[in-house]
């Protein structure tokens, strides 16, 4: 078996875990985290109904830093304060955070934080 098929495999099942416990609602809905090896996207999701109610992601025009990698914690913090401005327009202040099965760490924590200063709270 490969690295990449181990690794894979393990956040899967840490994100199951993850999500055994993490659940969103209409009331407070789950800001949820995917890392690629390219870019970082963020979407709040309410789990009752099966909807995305706001995302961000560097794949979008303008929210990657000029000239720089859409795979940084520069382009993380700009998707973090992103979706926090989304959130806030569609009037969510309260979210539950969804790792994803990532470490807290690195580029997940810097959407997390990003977002905190932007107004969500978790």
């Amino acid at each position: 078996m490969t690295t990449a098929i181990t690794q894979l495999t393990g956040r899967e099942r840490r994100h199951r875990r993850v999500r055994k416990r993490v659940r969103g609602t209409a009331e407070r809905p789950r800001l949820c985290v995917f890392r690629s090896a390219r870019h970082i996207y963020a979407q709040i999701v309410d789990d009752d109904t099966g909807r995305t109610l706001a995302s961000a992601g560097t794949h979008e025009k303008g929210l990657a830093p000029d000239g720089a990698s859409h795979s940084g914690v520069a382009a993380a913090s700009t998707v973090g304060k992103a979706i926090g401005e989304r959130a806030k327009a569609v009037g969510i202040g309260l979210v539950v955070f969804d790792r994803g099965g990532y470490l807290y760490h690195g580029r997940v924590k810097a959407v997390a934080e990003a977002a905190r200063e932007a107004g969500l709270e978790f």
